[in-house]
């Protein structure tokens, strides 16, 4: 009997190394397939409709699966530099692709300014507010008992802006005390959409996909500094990021920007690098 069992025992084995040499290759084909290689984005949340959509049509190019974190730039940016294994970062401002450019935690040969937005006052799509952003303008006034709704301008990108302009048309302080911070951009826009703010800031892509809100009116574009989107490869750039970005800067993905009313960066500096010889820093360029 127990050499009928080392017999079994025996066979049991090898018909289970046998399943293994069978599955072995299906796992790795499995693995290998480019599709299964998903490129990491933390990309600012004013960009979740417009990425998401490029993200599918990248996919369907490339066959390579591209996954995003969106919030705001600073919660990103702090993320990365605790280690987070993002390989792609676009922030809704420079200073924190700078910060993390000054940490080495990007590729600074891959970043360029990848599009551009505007800042506009907007209220509930119900709301018969009627009021021109200008130098002085009654924003207070129209407040009622409520509340201006912004990003947090110490961290969140659209706020910093915000209170720029604010401060640049005379009208911070008097409404100052009297706003409700979001975490990120497209917090603020909630609080008007569901009437918990008369009034707030935000992005003008932000406004225009959501049908609950209206644009009141549009901040002068000398108010602010020019809202322009960074993008970079996070260090070091692995080749997915890099094929990701020069993405980005091609025909399909720059007429998704344009659809959903983003911005050439040059449109909101006035400048053509063509006439002024400013530098192409985009992907494309460096490899050139």
């Amino acid at each position: 009997m127990p050499g009928r069992a080392g017999t079994l025992i025996q066979r049991a084995l090898y018909a289970a190394l046998c399943l293994c040499c069978l599955l072995a290759p299906a796992a790795r084909a499995q693995a290998d397939r480019p599709a299964d290689r998903a490129v990491l984005v933390f990309a600012a949340a004013s960009l979740s409709d417009v990425l998401e959509e490029i993200g599918r049509a990248y996919a369907a190019q490339s066959e390579r699966v591209v996954r995003f974190s969106f919030a705001a730039s600073s919660t990103l940016a702090r993320q990365i530099e605790l280690g987070a294994r993002a390989e792609v970062f676009i922030s809704a401002d420079a200073a924190w692709m700078d910060y993390l450019q000054e940490r080495a935690l990007i590729d600074p040969s891959t970043r360029f300014d990848l599009v551009g937005n505007r800042l506009v006052l907007i209220a509930p799509r119900n709301s018969t507010l009627e009021l021109q952003v200008a130098p002085g303008f009654p924003l207070a006034e129209h407040l009622g008992r409520g509340r201006l709704a912004i990003g947090d301008p110490d961290i969140v990108p659209a706020g910093r802006y915000a209170r720029e302009a604010l401060m640049a048309l005379g009208v911070w302080e008097q409404v100052k005390r009297r706003l409700v911070y979001a975490e990120n951009v497209r917090t603020a826009l909630t609080y008007v959409m569901r009437g918990e703010a008369p009034v707030g800031i935000v992005y003008e892509t932000d406004a225009s996909i959501e049908k609950r809100v209206r644009v009141v009116d549009r901040f002068p574009e000398h108010s602010h500094a020019p809202i322009v989107y960074p993008a970079a490869a996070v260090s070091p750039a692995s080749p997915a990021a890099r094929a990701f970005l020069e993405y980005l800067s091609q025909a399909k993905a720059r007429e998704i920007f344009r659809r959903h009313g983003f911005l050439e960066p040059r449109a909101l500096t006035g400048k053509d690098c063509a006439d002024s010889g400013c530098i192409d820093t985009s992907p494309a360029a460096n490899d050139r």
